[in-house]
């Protein structure tokens, strides 16, 4: 591998990882929200119910302060820097990958394909980030004997008690998870892509005879809401199943779901359809915005790396 390619690489890991950072510190209230709808099945007594999104944020916000809304922000920040900038930095792979000796573009399948294999990897190596994560947004100090106090005292917690295979609860729904959505997203945001730089392309022959025709910030949004809708609807009961395996064992250590299946035929038995959407509403204010802010960044991050790289 060139050290052009190299370079170009890193970048793409460095505007990921800039991308993630400013998405969670933005969103993170949201997330929360979203966690506690997820796991709260309507058949446990000590998880807190809500009515909606906004009554939700404005009872965690008077019982728990602004510490309860950004519970969980430490491993959410290391979390999402770490999956964007890998996830960049596979997906570029995997695309450099598939389009040595290949003179055309590539194809949609292509697209699909790198980015299922960037989200497989990642989903390997941030799975216990996000275990806990999920299990600080849901801890409730008056149902638990000894909350945890931090991200490193939960690991060392969780490895003591339940051995590092925990750490891995919820891999199969995440990577069901990671591949579907980043592959149905990133194809979507490609090809969108594309779309709007033919449009773009033609308006501007058109007026100035030029072809020349960089997208702006709001082109990026744009493209990332679109395809984080698409990749959201499809891919959504995978988040519910992972963060419900994920929660916290009781004081007698045993877990409330035993595996995926079971926590698939306990939803559709006692909630039907709607127990895999539990939290929709506080994931797309969150991953809405999130998605165009994410894509935002990471391109003009990206443009300015490539515009320092040049100079020199």
């Amino acid at each position: 591998m060139s050290a052009s390619s190299e370079k170009w690489q890193w970048e793409n890991a460095t505007a990921g990882a800039v991308a993630g950072f400013a998405t969670v510190a933005a969103m993170h209230p949201l997330d929360v929200v979203r966690t506690r709808f997820q796991v709260n099945d309507g058949r446990v007594s000590n998880i807190p119910t809500y009515k909606n999104t906004a009554n939700a944020i404005f009872t965690i916000a008077r019982s728990e302060g602004l510490r309860g809304l950004y519970a969980g922000f430490s491993p959410a920040v290391l979390g999402s820097t770490v999956s964007w900038g890998l996830y960049f930095f596979f997906y570029d792979r995997a695309k450099q990958r598939y389009s040595r000796n290949r003179a055309e573009k590539l194809s949609p399948g292509h697209h699909l394909a790198s980015a299922a294999e960037a989200g497989a990897l990642v989903c390997l190596c941030t799975n216990p980030i996000w275990l806990v994560k999920t299990r600080l947004q849901l801890q409730n100090p008056l149902h638990q004997t000894r909350p945890y106090s931090g991200f490193y005292d939960a690991l060392r917690t969780i490895m003591r008690e339940e051995g590092w295979i925990a750490l891995y609860r919820g891999i199969v729904p995440g990577l069901f998870l990671q591949v579907s959505h980043g592959a149905i997203q990133f194809t979507a945001y490609e090809e969108l892509r594309k779309v709007l730089i033919d449009l773009k392309s033609g308006k501007n022959t058109e007026k100035s005879g030029s072809s020349d025709t960089p997208l702006n910030s709001f082109d990026y949004a744009a493209l990332g809401a679109s395809s984080k809708i698409v990749a959201m609807l499809l891919s959504y009961p995978f988040q519910v199943i992972r963060a419900r395996l994920q929660q916290r064992p009781c004081n007698e250590g045993v877990p409330r779901y035993m595996d995926s299946l079971h926590v698939v035929k306990d939803t559709a038995r006692f909630e039907g359809l709607r127990g895999f959407y539990r939290g929709i509403t506080p994931n797309l204010l969150k991953n809405v915005p999130a998605a165009s802010i994410t894509f935002i960044v990471y391109e003009n991050v990206l443009n300015l790396l490539k515009s320092a790289r040049r100079k020199h």
